[in-house]
């Protein structure tokens, strides 16, 4: 695979119409004094204006991942992604470690590792919308982070393995779940670890709900396995060990409606007369987070 033709192809999504002007608004930002702090929001002082922050921010919307704070303004995300990091902080170290984050979004969670001083760390998410937006806050940072425009298919290929994987929220979306288990199983150095999240279902059969057509209002969402159904995922790819870490059910407190995003969330995706169930009748969001070594 060749995948310098892959980034040279994906470089064009930056002059759609409607990224090319989120570009063009990042070009014109000047360079600015900034300070920071990597903390639950990630704080940035700069010396930019505080309009010309929002409304460049505003450009980029939804919002999926944060909460960022730049100066006065709060980018107040969907997803309230402290939580999860939270959870899953201890129980990975990245000191020196090359370590890559297999659909990225923004990036909140490359920046946030930061702090544990990582020797590379690498972003994969093919969304022009999402480089934009890790763009606009790395222009502050000032991070070595590397994002690319690619997914977890091209790990297998990618010039460099990787001894800390992450993926999370990835899972449910791949409708070959061992194919994409085996392909981030073949981007780990030996002895590397893969720390994942997916949706899961409860029970002890080895078994996985399979929507018709939609799955809390999301199309793309194919399997949603037991917890020991994804372990025998994990064993087929070729792990040799899995750890289940935490099995959360997902609130109203982690992800909901902000001016931040466009449409609804996690309260129109529920049954309105039985929270345990999404609209389709099925059960509501559940998420399983484990650790496998090869």
């Amino acid at each position: 695979m060749d995948l310098d033709a892959i980034r040279k192809e994906r470089k064009k999504w930056l002059k759609w119409k409607n990224i090319a002007p989120i570009q063009e608004a990042l070009r014109a930002l000047k360079e600015c004094k900034c300070s920071y702090e990597l903390g639950e929001t990630i704080r940035i002082e700069s010396d930019l204006d505080d309009e010309l922050i929002e409304q460049t921010a505003k450009m980029m919307l939804p919002w999926r991942k944060g909460p960022f704070q730049i100066n006065s303004v709060l980018i107040d995300s969907e997803w309230q992604s402290n939580m999860k990091y939270k959870l899953i902080e201890p129980h990975f170290d990245a000191k020196d470690k090359i370590v890559g984050d297999i659909g990225c979004n923004n990036g909140y969670y490359m920046f946030r590792m930061l702090s544990q001083k990582p020797k590379k760390v690498v972003g994969f998410d093919p969304s022009a919308l999402n480089l934009s937006q890790f763009q606009f806050i790395n222009h502050f940072i000032q991070s070595d982070i590397e994002f690319e425009l690619l997914g977890v298919e091209h790990l297998p290929f990618y010039e460099h393995k990787f001894d800390l994987l992450f993926c999370l929220g990835v899972l449910y979306h791949r409708s070959d779940p061992i194919a994409t288990l085996k392909a981030l199983k073949q981007g780990l150095n030996k002895g590397g670890e893969l720390l994942l999240d997916t949706l899961m279902i409860d029970g002890e059969d080895e078994v996985a709900l399979c929507p018709k057509d939609r799955y809390s209002r999301m199309r793309n969402v194919y399997f949603i396995p037991t917890p020991i159904t994804l372990k025998n995922w994990c064993y087929r790819a070729g792990f040799k060990e899995v750890e289940v870490l935490h099995m959360v059910v997902t609130t109203e407190k982690e992800q909901r409606k902000t001016q931040w995003i466009e449409g609804g969330s996690l309260e129109f995706f529920l049954d309105p007369n039985n929270k345990r169930k999404t609209v389709e009748g099925y059960p509501a969001p559940k998420r399983i987070y484990i650790k496998a070594y090869i």
